[in-house]
């Protein structure tokens, strides 16, 4: 009877022990998913604060002046270009030649080309810069006939009518109808026309690729047609593709 009474002391002690291990188990295993839950909320609380600080920062940037950027840009070079002129006034060193200095050989043979150029073709922005540039183009094609100016001019300064008012006009001068063209200057007008003409019929300029651009056509009908549109309405649905962009669209 004593062996059976022992026997069940011992199995009831080993009953209790595996009931303890598997409750500290069960404890382990509550107190990992409370520190996995508690992780997870602290992540969660992160992402928002970070996404409220995003849709804040986005909303500034939205505000501030479409150029803000190269402003931004701008004002930060000037200040850069400041401080060194700064510093090599305090070296007692001349600012011009340092700065030549830290110019590469192919950004200075790149400026000295651009100098070159005359008249640059930049592209179409509007038809106020490009009516200036073909004045300027016809301005310089123009050979002034020094014999015919130096007769107009003793022929007008002497003339008691006008008191030269014809070759000297000013702001109240009415010249209407006082100037006739000769038939040289007409003919010259008429062969420059004609050769507009000619070359406006030869020659359509084509339009720079930009690679990075994103690819939204299908044929390039539909890429003329969705740049016009762009040009038209693209202030107006700029908000609504950045929504789309970031999948945030209502």
């Amino acid at each position: 009877m004593a062996a059976i009474a022992a026997s069940e002391v011992l199995v009831d002690s080993a009953e209790e022990g595996s009931l303890a291990a598997a409750a500290e188990l069960a404890a382990q295993k509550r107190e990992q998913r409370l520190r996995k839950f508690r992780e997870l909320h602290l992540m969660r609380n992160e992402a928002r604060k970070l996404n409220h600080q995003e849709v804040v920062e986005e909303d500034k940037r939205l505000k501030l002046p479409a150029n803000w950027e190269a402003k931004k840009a701008r004002l930060e070079w000037e200040l850069k270009e400041e401080e060194k002129k700064k510093e090599c006034a305090a070296r007692g060193e001349d600012y011009e030649k340092v700065k030549l200095l830290e110019i590469s050989a192919e950004d200075a043979e790149r400026w000295e080309r651009k100098k070159k150029r005359k008249n640059p073709d930049l592209g179409f922005s509007d038809y106020a810069a490009a009516q200036l540039r073909q004045y300027h183009r016809l301005t310089k094609q123009i050979k002034p006939d020094m014999e015919t100016y130096e007769r107009l001019r003793e022929k007008h300064s002497f003339c008691c009518l006008f008191s030269g008012e014809e070759f000297f006009p000013t702001s109240n001068s009415l010249l209407h109808g006082t100037h006739v063209p000769s038939t040289e200057e007409i003919d010259r007008m008429v062969i420059d026309l004609e050769k507009q003409i000619e070359k406006r019929d030869k020659y359509s300029r084509r339009r720079p690729y930009n690679d990075d651009a994103d690819i939204d056509y299908i044929n390039e009908r539909n890429a003329k047609f969705n740049k016009k549109a762009e040009r038209f309405y693209g202030k107006y649905t700029a908000e609504i593709k950045q929504n789309l962009e970031r999948g945030t669209a209502v």
